[in-house]
This record gives structure tokens, C-alpha cells and sequence, in this order.
């Protein structure tokens, strides 16, 4: 690794100094490599190594140090960034937003131990003007990304249980699956009613919903006698939940596109003409006469 100046400041990506700050840090380097002779070695592993080697030689051997006015503006600009983020707070800040979603600044900023809400607001609305500035971006993306699929997979199970259970007065006794050829030997449909019905009043997305589940299948006196269902881990229930709502998912799919088919057969509503004329039942009325 080439060197560095002894005291020079640490400054990370994520505290979002003003890239001016950078350029004057790097000049900073280059001749503090120039005071003590460094020659670049060259990388085998580029392509064009020599020519990439002649290039940063020549900038150690043209560099300047800084000017008092530049050393001026390095102190200053050294007190423009987040100073008071570390890289603790930072990754706070990132699982946070995988956790919330990057919208949801009120959840955020209680996950960031130490700082206030308005310091979070300060320092996302940076990060999302300038995140492209970050070494690792793309990672980060990425890891945000798959937190805010996995909320919007929450949100569309919600609706599609809200759906379903909404068609029936008395789901717990009416509810019906559309099995398909999907019904499998294991569970009745009594037991998958009971599923899917007490896991949306307990809320799907709760944390430890399936413990949950377990607990309120054995303290049922519906199912006092059913060893199978009482014997399932809370593990081998939210599989079977999750055929289940992968089964009403495709119904409400269907039922929707049935309702859609069915609206564009029967072709738009006619729409009634007002009448101008003096309310003859063929419309065709006469203007009346004024009297004189």
C-alpha cells in the first residue's frame, strides 16, 4: 500500500464531507510521497500497467504542498461532514432502512441508538442527495432493495388475506380453500381453515406469529384429540401457511380477472342524456311559448 502523511485526518465516505475536502487531502498525499521519493510500482494486473504507472508517477513528481489559503479551507471544510457518525451508527443506519423501508424515517430513526430524530432526518436526506458518492454502493443498495421486497411481499399477503377472509360473515366456520390439484394428504381442510383464519387475527407479519399459532392449536378444544396438527413445530406450520396463501393469492387472482372478464362483457354503463327540452317522455318536447 502506498504511504500516507503520519497525520493526516480520518475521514470516512459515509460522514458525506464536501468532495472539495478530498481533492485537497489527495494533493496533500501526493506530496508528502513526492518529500520522501516513492516510486510507483507498476500493476501487472492492469492493462496498459506502464502507462498507468508513467501517469501517477508524474503527479507525485509535479505535486505542490498546500497553500495557506488551502490549509485555511481544509480546516474548515474538516467541519462540514458528520463528524459525529461512525461506522456503527452507519450500519444502524442501513440495517434500519432494510428493516423500514427508506420512507419510514420514524422507525429509523429509533433503530440509531444515540441519535436524535432530527439528526437521522438530517443524515438520510443526505445520504439518498450523495449515496452514489459511497465505495460500496451497489452492496448497500442491494441489501436496502431486498428489506423493502420483503415488505412489499408483507403488504401484498395482507391484502390477499384481508380479501379472502372478507368474503365470509363467519370465516372460521366458512372459509373454503380452492385447493386445485395442491390439497396434499396431511392437513384437513377444518385444520387449514383454522390456519389461515387465526393467523390473520393473530397479523401474519407479528414477530413469532407461528409460536403463536402453536399455542392457540393446542389450547383449542376443536382440536383436543388431533395429534397431528398439536404435534406440528412452529416451523412446519408456516410452511403450510405459506402453501396456503400461495393457493389464495391465485384464487383472488382468478376471481379478479373473472369480475374484470365479466365488467368488459357487459360494456359501459349508458349514460343518461340530460333532457333540455320541456320534459316530453320522447325527449323531442316543444320550446314553450313565452306569454305575451
Amino acid at each position: 500500500m502506498a504511504p500516507r502523511p503520519p497525520k493526516q485526518p480520518n475521514v470516512q465516505d459515509f460522514q458525506f464531507f464536501p468532495p472539495r475536502l478530498f481533492e485537497l487531502l489527495e494533493k496533500e498525499i501526493l506530496y508528502y510521497r513526492k518529500t520522501i521519493g516513492y516510486k510507483v510500482p507498476r500493476n501487472p494486473d492492469l492493462p496498459n500497467a506502464a502507462q498507468a504507472q508513467k501517469e501517477e508517477q508524474l503527479k507525485i513528481d509535479e505535486a505542490e504542498p498546500l497553500n495557506d489559503e488551502e490549509l485555511e479551507e481544509k480546516e474548515k471544510l474538516l467541519t462540514q461532514g458528520f463528524t459525529n457518525w461512525n461506522k456503527r451508527d452507519f450500519n444502524q443506519f442501513i440495517k434500519a432502512n432494510e428493516k423500514w423501508g427508506r420512507d419510514d424515517i420514524e422507525n429509523i430513526a429509533r433503530e440509531v441508538e444515540g441519535k436524535t430524530p432530527e439528526e437521522v432526518i438530517e443524515y438520510s436526506a443526505v445520504f439518498w442527495e450523495r449515496c452514489n458518492e459511497l465505495q460500496d454502493i451497489e452492496k448497500i443498495m442491494a441489501q436496502i432493495e431486498r428489506g423493502e421486497a420483503r415488505i412489499q411481499r408483507r403488504i401484498s399477503i395482507k391484502k390477499a388475506l384481508d380479501t379472502k377472509i372478507g368474503r365470509y360473515k363467519a370465516p372460521f366456520h366458512q372459509l373454503r380453500i380452492s385447493y386445485g390439484t395442491n390439497k396434499g394428504k396431511n392437513y384437513t381442510e377444518e385444520e387449514d381453515r383454522f390456519l389461515i383464519c387465526m393467523l390473520h387475527k393473530l397479523g401474519f407479519d407479528k414477530e413469532n406469529v407461528y409460536d403463536e399459532l402453536r399455542q392457540c392449536i393446542r389450547n383449542s378444544p376443536q382440536f383436543r384429540f388431533d395429534w397431528f396438527l398439536k404435534s406440528r413445530t412452529a416451523m412446519e406450520l408456516q410452511r403450510r401457511c405459506n402453501t396456503l396463501i400461495t393457493l389464495i393469492e391465485r384464487e383472488n387472482m382468478e376471481l379478479e380477472e373473472k369480475e374484470k372478464a365479466e365488467k368488459k362483457k357487459r360494456g359501459p354503463k349508458p349514460s343518461t342524456q340530460k333532457r333540455k327540452m320541456d320534459g316530453a317522455p320522447d325527449g323531442r318536447g316543444r320550446k314553450k311559448k313565452l306569454k305575451l
